[in-house]
C-alpha cells in the first residue's frame, strides 16, 4: 500500500483496512469540507506540506487531536494534517469558480467589502440568486459570471492549464496563487471532469495509455520525466510549472527535454496520452 494514499497513523486507520495494517482504532471517519480559501495538507502536525485543499473540496476525518486532522483528500485519496479550523460540516456544493480566482463580497454590491479571495476550482454552495451574484450558504456573494455549476466543465483540459500560465511555482502548491507540475496537471484535468492521481508518479502509472518514444505529440499528451510532469500544447510546445522558472510556463519541447536532460533531470521516461471522451 502507498502510504500517501493510505489512512492510517498507529493511533487510527479507517475502518476498510482492519486486518491489513497494525493501528490501536478503527473508524470510519467523518465527511468534511474545507471552510478555507486555501490549506496545507501535511505530513505531520506542523509538518511539511504535501498538497493543497481549496475551499470546499470534501476530506474524511479520522482523528482531531491537539487542534490537528487527520484527514484523506476525497478528490485524489492523499493523507495528511490539517488545521481543524479550516474544516466545517459537509455541504455538496453546487458551483465552481471557473476563471483564475474571484472575491467573494459582504453584499450583492462590487463597492460592498471584499471577505475573501477564491481561486480557480475551487468549490461553493449556492442558495440564492441576487442582482449578477450568488450567494453562498455562507451568506457570501460571487459574481455570478465568475461560476459555473458543477455539471458544466471545460471540454479541453489545456485551456485550463493555459489559464495558469504565470502562476508562480509552489511545491505541493495546488491553486492559481502557487501551483507545481503534477498539481497543474490535476486541476487541469478536474476542470474537465476527469478524476487525477496528486503526484506525477501516480499521474504516469494511472492516466491515458502509453505512446511510443517516437509518437508526434498532440494536444494534452501528458510527457513525464522522473519527477516531474508537462502538458503538450501542440505537437511543438508544452506548458508546465517548473523550478527552473519558478512559474508555469510555455516551453518548446525538444529545448525542455534537452534543458532537463542538461540539468541531471534525466530523459523523458513516458508520453501518455488521454483518452478523449
Amino acid at each position: 500500500m502507498d502510504r500517501r494514499t493510505t489512512p492510517g497513523n498507529g493511533r487510527v486507520a479507517a475502518t476498510y483496512l482492519r486486518g491489513r495494517i497494525k493501528s490501536k482504532r478503527f473508524v470510519d471517519g467523518v465527511d468534511r469540507r474545507i471552510s478555507v480559501p486555501l490549506a496545507d495538507l501535511l505530513t505531520a502536525p506542523g509538518g511539511s506540506r504535501l498538497r493543497q485543499f481549496q475551499m470546499g473540496e470534501s476530506v474524511k476525518s479520522y482523528e482531531s487531536l491537539n487542534g490537528w486532522a487527520f484527514v484523506q483528500s476525497g478528490k485524489d485519496g492523499y493523507v495528511g494534517y490539517i488545521e481543524d479550523r479550516s474544516l466545517a460540516e459537509h455541504s455538496e456544493p453546487t458551483h465552481w469558480i471557473a476563471v483564475p480566482a474571484s472575491h467573494c463580497y459582504s453584499a450583492p454590491d462590487i463597492r460592498s467589502p471584499d471577505v475573501s479571495w477564491l481561486g480557480f476550482g475551487s468549490l461553493v454552495t449556492i442558495v440564492s440568486f441576487q442582482s449578477g451574484f450568488l450567494e453562498t450558504d455562507e451568506g457570501h456573494f460571487l459574481p455570478e459570471r465568475h461560476l459555473w455549476p458543477i455539471g458544466k466543465r471545460f471540454a479541453d483540459p489545456v485551456n485550463a492549464a493555459q489559464l495558469h500560465f504565470g502562476t508562480p511555482y509552489l511545491w505541493g502548491g495546488n491553486s492559481i496563487r502557487g501551483i507545481d507540475c503534477s498539481g497543474l496537471v490535476q486541476a487541469s484535468l478536474a476542470a474537465a471532469g476527469k478524476r487525477c492521481p496528486a503526484d506525477s508518479d501516480m499521474q504516469e502509472a494511472e492516466l491515458g495509455h502509453l505512446l511510443q518514444p517516437d509518437t508526434q505529440p498532440e494536444r494534452g499528451d501528458l510527457l513525464f520525466w522522473h519527477g516531474h510532469v508537462a502538458i503538450a500544447v501542440d505537437s511543438e510546445t508544452l506548458i508546465h510549472a517548473n523550478a527552473h522558472h519558478m512559474a508555469v510556463v510555455y516551453e518548446p519541447l525538444a529545448k525542455t527535454i534537452r534543458r532537463i536532460e542538461a540539468q541531471g533531470g534525466g530523459p523523458v521516461t513516458s508520453r501518455r496520452r488521454l483518452r478523449r471522451d
